[in-house]
C-alpha cells in the first residue's frame, strides 16, 4: 500500500518499552489518516543527521511545532526499511520516502521546514535518551554489564 502525506497535521516519534528493549516508532497524521511505521533506532537517527544537514541549506525555519509526542497506542502499520530524503529547492520541501522491508509499503512524507526541523530535535531526544555508548567499540552499555569486542578479552567487562 502507498501511504500518501502531501501537507501532514503532525508527524510524530516515541518509543514503547524500557531503554534497552524500546521500539521506535514515527506516526503522521493528515486529517483522518494515521499511518504507524516501526523503525530502527539507527534508522531514525540517520533520518535526524540527513535531516539537518537538508535543513542548514535551506532558510531558517518558523516556529517548529511543540507537539510531536505519540498519540495512544497503534500497532504499527509496515517495518521500515530503505528512507530516502530528497529537496524540492524551489519550494523548500523536504521529501521522505519510507519503504517496507518487505517492499509492499511505502511512506511518502513532505515536510515543512518546520516539521523537518520538530522532527530532527525530537528524534535527537528519543536516541540519547538510551542506553549510552561504550567509549571503545560504541556499541551501548548496558546496566548488567557489557563484553566489549575491542577488549579483546583482554579487561574486564565494562559497566
Amino acid at each position: 500500500m502507498n501511504f500518501v502525506f502531501s501537507h501532514p497535521d503532525r508527524v510524530m516519534v516515541g518509543t514503547r518499552g524500557e531503554v534497552g528493549q524500546r521500539l521506535f516508532l514515527l506516526q503522521v497524521r493528515e486529517g483522518r489518516r494515521l499511518v504507524v511505521v516501526k523503525c530502527e533506532k539507527q534508522q531514525l537517527a540517520a533520518l535526524a543527521e540527513w535531516l539537518g544537514t537538508v535543513l542548514a541549506d535551506l532558510s531558517r525555519p518558523g516556529h517548529l511545532p511543540d507537539e510531536v509526542s505519540l498519540e495512544s497506542e497503534y500497532e504499527p502499520d509496515f517495518t521500515a526499511g530503505d528512507i530516502a530524503v530528497a529537496v524540492d529547492e524551489d519550494t523548500e520541501v523536504i521529501e521522505v520516502t519510507i519503504d517496507s522491508v518487505d517492499e509492499s509499503d511505502t511512506l511518502e512524507l513532505s515536510l515543512t521546514r518546520e516539521w523537518a526541523g520538530a522532527l530532527a530535535i525530537a528524534i535527537t531526544r528519543l536516541v540519547e535518551a538510551g542506553r549510552p555508548a561504550c567509549p571503545l567499540c560504541g556499541g551501548p552499555l548496558d546496566p548488567r554489564g557489557h563484553d566489549c569486542p575491542r577488549t579483546n578479552g583482554h579487561r574486564a567487562p565494562l559497566r
